[in-house]
Formats: structure tokens, sequence, C-alpha cells
């Protein structure tokens, strides 16, 4: 393995030190007339410490408070910090750290994770497809919170034939780069309930962050005029899925044949337009649709609408990538234990969300840094194995008593994540693609009356 020359080391040391630091965040309260927090908890110091609290298996308030006092010590030479650190007056109670995650100001948080994300963007360049243009990918999931009256507000839960279930649903939708898996900040909303959103109209307000260079790529479910036009007036290429169906629309039921491509004009069905009042009379959407054979399934065929002025081979190559968005998704969620919140409030749920998604993308600057010192690509690392590292690697890191310490311990991560490569699983699957089963569950419970009846008692031998 070659080392990581200095440049690299500084580049790293700035995404981990620099991306959230006392001056960036002091100079964005400024600009934002927020008044900043004295003392230990500093706006920082808290958002490091949600970062760390993410990353652990555990995640407590109180893992948190003791591993600052543990690396406190190693801070006293530092002016800006509080000077109870250098009398070794640091409390290991969680009251100090819980009042100032409360009392963080969400819009730190949101400015906070579009900074490290924009700061890594520009930093994590990988030679991309063949259009040498960022690709996002987009997708929704839904996070289960805790059972309380303002989260129940906020995020209704849903209902069925039984009634009203336990949790509130959060339905959230994030853009992921499709080749370092980096996370833009995702938006969110109510699943169910009166005032309840969809994942296009989340789509809707994340497409406006994108990269003004990037290519959003979707599924069928995303694949609709409302969301294209939406794109199209952002002024960024697209790759959309199509069902069959819907393809048949827009080409007015005109044929084409797989490994085809057609030009066309997608204008908005009169379902659309009730749907959609907002829409301009004249909305139309140019693209160019393509027909490839699906090579899962020989008599299926798979339809895409794009911006892009590419054949139906290199469309179908450029869509393949599209999976890795379920993989970001279960990373953020399961590996990060971001399924289910405890968070009590709707402020926190969304600082918690946020700080995720950050220290989501800490790991991913990782892996990326990782592999390009051993010519690898970051989807070829793997994401858990790269999470225990890091935090292996996070106490060193921080008691680093000199920049040379600091680039040795960068260094000893970086050999590490890259011994993480996944298996390679180019083969075909040797068994077909099933829903798992749910497993045992007990009997369901009868009533006595229907019991006495129903029931044949046996008497018992001996």
């Amino acid at each position: 393995m070659t080392s990581p020359n200095y440049k690299d080391l500084v580049l790293f040391e700035q995404i981990l030190r620099t991306a959230a630091s006392i001056n960036a965040v002091d100079q964005l309260c400024q600009r934002l007339k927020l008044k900043t927090r004295r003392g230990i908890y500093r706006i920082p110091v808290v958002i490091w410490l949600m970062i760390y609290q993410r990353l652990q298996s555990k995640g407590t308030l109180s893992e948190a408070v003791h591993f600052l006092a543990r690396q406190a010590v190693h801070w006293k030479d530092q002016p800006h910090i509080c000077r109870r650190i250098s009398l070794h007056r640091i409390s290991t109670r969680t009251g100090g750290y819980c009042q100032a995650r409360l009392k963080l100001p969400t819009l730190i948080a949101s400015q906070v994770c579009d900074h490290i994300f924009a700061e890594l963007q520009q930093r994590m360049q990988v030679p991309s497809t063949d259009l040498a243009r960022p690709v996002f990918l987009i997708d929704g999931t839904t996070l289960r919170l805790a059972h309380e009256r303002e989260l129940k507000r906020a995020f209704p839960p849903g209902r069925n034939q039984h009634g009203e279930n336990h949790w509130p649903t959060m339905l959230l939708v994030a853009f992921h780069d499709a080749l370092t898996g980096l996370a833009m900040r995702p938006s969110w909303g109510a699943m169910y309930g009166r005032k309840n959103t969809s994942e296009q109209a989340l789509a809707r307000e994340a497409v406006q962050r994108l990269p003004s260079d990037a290519v959003a790529m979707a599924d069928s479910n995303f694949g609709i005029f409302w969301f294209a036009y939406e794109v199209q007036q952002s002024q960024r290429d697209m790759l959309l899925r199509l069902t069959p169906e819907r393809a048949q629309k827009v080409l007015h039921s005109q044929s084409l044949r797989p490994g085809r491509r057609r030009k066309v004009q997608w204008v908005a069905s009169e379902q659309e337009r009730r749907s959609h009042p907002d829409l301009p009379s004249e909305a139309v959407v140019n693209g160019w649709i393509a027909a490839y054979q699906n090579p899962g399934k020989k008599d299926e065929i798979l339809y895409f609408f794009t911006t892009l002025d590419l054949i139906p081979k290199r469309i179908l190559a450029i869509y393949k990538l599209r999976w890795n968005i379920e993989t970001d998704l279960r990373c953020l969620k399961r590996t990060l234990e971001l399924h289910q919140l405890t968070s009590k409030t709707k402020a926190m749920v969304e600082k918690e969300v946020l700080m995720a998604v950050c220290a989501y993308n800490v790991v991913r600057a990782t892996m990326y840094m990782s592999a390009s010192q051993v010519g690898l690509t970051p989807r070829q690392l793997s994401f858990s194995a790269s999470q225990d590292a890091v935090m292996a690697a996070w106490p060193y890191l921080q008691r680093a008593s000199s920049q040379a310490e600091f680039d040795q311990e960068i260094e000893r991560l970086l050999e590490v994540v890259a011994q993480q490569m996944l298996p390679s699983r180019s083969g075909k699957r040797s068994y077909p693609r099933e829903i798992w089963g749910r497993g045992g569950h007990f009997a369901f419970r009868h009533s006595p009356a229907k019991g006495a009846n129903d029931a044949h008692i046996l008497p018992c031998e001996f």
C-alpha cells in the first residue's frame, strides 16, 4: 500500500477538524444573528458529540459525556475551551449536554450538514461514468418515532382495519451520490394524516439543493410528469425509469423496439393537471424515451426517460447504479440506528436526522480517502467495517499532541479501512429472489364462547 501524501492528509484533516470548527460555527451564528453558547458545550462540541453518539453502537448521552471528559484533558492548552477543562472539573452527568442538545438551533444543524456535504463533494472527485458529471440517486424511506404527543401531531401514525398504529411515522427523501455514496441534507414530512406529503413533493424541495451539473436519477415511482417538469425547471438533467403504461402514453401508443430511442415531448395528462393545478398550461418536458430489454428477464422491456443524448446501452449501464441508493439507505437506517428514534420532540428528531447524515458522510469520506490510496472505488469497501475502524481511531485522533502524531494515526486508519473490501459477487444469483418469511408468531386469541364450542378436550392417558 502506498502511504498517503501530505496534501491528502491535510485535506482529510480539514474534513475532520474544520467542517464544524468553532470559527466556522461562530461565523455562521453571526451571519444568522444567533447567540452562541459559551462554556464546555459550545455548538461545535455538541455537534461532534452528536455525531459520535450516532456512530457508536450504544449511542447514549452518558457515553458521549464520558468520552468528552476523557478527551478534554488534551484540550487544556486551547484558549477557546472552557476554563473548567484546565482545572479538571468536568462533570460526567448528562444534564448539561442534554440541555445543550435541546438549545442547539435546528438551523445551525441544517447549515452544518450542508457545509460538510459541500466540502466533501468538492474534495471527493471519483472518476465517474462516461458522463464526467456527478449522478445523484433519489429514493424515500420511513423512520419510526417515539410515541409522544408532539410527534403524533407532527408525524401522525398510520391506520389500518384494526385502528390507529402506535408509532408516529416520518417520510424521508434523500439524494445520494451514485459513486461516493455521499448524502445530501434530506427532506422529510408526515406520511399520514391530513397534512401528509408524498415522496415526489419532498423530492421537489431536495432537487433545488443538487449541484448545478448533477444528473438526477430515480426509479418509476418518480417517473411522472410533475417531477420531471420540476427537475427541468431547476435546469438539471435527469434519468427516470417509466412504467410500460406511462411510456406508452408518452409515445402516444407508438411502438419502440428494444435498443432504440425516440425524441419526445412529454405533456401533462388531465389527471396530472387535476392533481397539480399549479402546472402552467404550456408545461412540456423535452427529452428521449429509450427502450431496452431487461437483462434479468428476457420477457420484460425497460423504458427510460432522459434529457441526456445517450444511446440506450449507455443509459442502461448508468441506470445500474441506481441500486446503490438501497444499500445507502440501509446503512443510514440500520447501521447508524436511525430507523427507530427515541427523541421526544419534533426539533430533536430533526436534529438527530441531520447529525446522522453528517456522521454517515464522515465515514464515507474516510472510505473515499482509503480507497483512493489503493486504486479502489469507495463502493468496494464495507461501510459497517469502515465505521468500526473510524470509531476505534477516534480517541487517538482527538488526543494527538502534534501534527506528526495526527498524521500517523490518519495513515493507520486509512490502512485499516483499505482492508475492509466487500466480496466480489459478479456471478448470477444461485437462488431466485423471494420475500423472506415473517417468522413464528403466537396464535390468535379466540373468544371464550367460541373456544368452548370448538374445543374438543381429549382425556389424558397415564
